[in-house]
């Protein structure tokens, strides 16, 4: 059995839902990760905030770059393509109802 290189449309589509998918969860993280009190300068305050902040800053640098390492095989674009036309309109309700 040979690795066909996936067609276009299952190309485009598996980098288009994972894309929209870990951007989605960059906002989420970025929002849970800010601080309590609105200003940067607070998280120093307590340290809880400055843990939640590091933390957070280190999940979304992950996320970003993840989003330029794209998958290796054809069967992983065409799982995103179908993962993402699943789980991105729950992931955007979960960032409407975070923000």
């Amino acid at each position: 059995m040979t690795d066909a290189p996936p067609t276009a449309r299952v190309w485009y589509g598996g980098v288009f839902g994972r894309t929209l998918f870990l951007i989605v969860l960059i906002i989420i993280t970025a929002k849970v990760a800010s601080p309590q009190i609105e200003r940067l300068s607070s998280i120093y305050e307590t340290p809880g905030d400055l843990i939640r902040v590091l933390m957070g800053v280190g999940v979304c640098g992950w996320f970003v770059v993840n989003l330029f390492i794209l998958p290796k095989d054809a069967g992983a674009y065409r799982i995103w393509m179908y993962m993402g036309l699943l789980l991105l309109p729950l992931a955007v309700l979960c960032a409407y109802v975070v923000w």
